[in-house]
C-alpha cells in the first residue's frame, strides 16, 4: 500500500491578497518616483548646457592661445531658444559680429544651438534674485558681456579682452526657472560657473 507523499506539503506561490498588496506598493512607488524624476530631467538637462558654454569658453580661450591671436564666443539672443559661435576670426569687417546667420562674417569653428538641450533651456536668469558679483538684483542683462555686446573675446595671452566693470556672464534657464550662470569675473581668463541655489550663486 503507497503512502500519499503529497499528504502534509504545504502548497507554494503567492496567493491573490498577496499580489494585489505588492501590485499597490509598486503603483504608490511610481506615483512618487514618476514626479521626482520627470523634475531631474530639466535640471540635468540645464547644467549639462551650462557645463557646455563653460567648455567652450575654454575651448575658445584656448584656441585663442595656440593661434595667437583673439577667438570669441558670440552669443546669439536674437532668437528663441538662443544659440552661440565660437569663432576664430572676426571676418573681413573685421568686427565680432557672428556669422552669416547673424548677419556678420565672422570664422566659425564651432556652433552651439540651445534647442538641441530641450526643455526650454534658454538665455534667463529664471528665479534667481541676486546677480553673480552680488549687486542685490537680478542681472539687467542675461548676456553681460558688452564692447562687443554679447561677445566674450580671449586675446593670445589667454586673458579677456572685454571683461566688465564686475566681470561678465551668461546666464541660462529652463522651464522650472532653474538657473545657471558662466562668465569671467576678471581680465584674467579664468571661467567661472554658478548655479542658483535660491538665496547664493554657489
Amino acid at each position: 500500500m503507497r503512502k500519499d507523499m503529497s499528504a502534509g506539503k504545504e502548497e507554494s506561490g503567492f496567493s491573490t491578497i498577496e499580489l494585489i498588496t505588492v501590485i499597490a506598493i509598486l503603483a504608490i512607488l511610481a506615483a512618487i518616483a514618476i514626479p521626482t524624476s520627470s523634475g531631474l530631467l530639466p535640471n540635468a538637462k540645464l547644467k549639462s548646457a551650462a557645463r557646455d558654454v563653460y567648455s567652450n569658453l575654454q575651448l575658445a580661450k584656448l584656441s585663442a592661445i595656440k593661434q595667437n591671436s583673439d577667438c570669441a564666443v558670440v552669443f546669439d539672443n536674437g532668437v528663441s531658444p538662443g544659440r552661440y559661435f565660437i569663432c576664430s576670426r572676426p571676418g573681413a569687417n573685421g568686427n565680432w559680429d557672428g556669422p552669416p546667420a547673424m548677419g556678420g562674417d565672422d570664422v566659425v569653428i564651432k556652433t552651439v544651438d540651445l534647442s538641441n538641450y530641450g526643455n526650454n533651456i534658454d538665455y534667463g536668469s529664471g528665479n534667481s534674485t541676486d546677480d553673480i558679483p552680488g549687486g542685490g538684483a537680478p542681472p539687467a542683462d542675461v548676456i553681460t558681456y558688452a564692447a562687443p555686446a554679447d561677445v566674450a573675446v580671449f586675446s593670445h595671452t589667454g586673458t579677456v579682452v572685454n571683461p566688465g566693470v564686475a566681470g561678465s556672464y551668461v546666464y541660462l534657464t529652463n522651464n522650472r526657472g532653474s538657473s545657471y550662470g558662466v562668465g569671467t569675473p576678471s581680465t584674467a581668463g579664468v571661467i567661472i560657473l554658478r548655479r542658483w541655489t535660491g538665496g547664493v550663486w554657489e
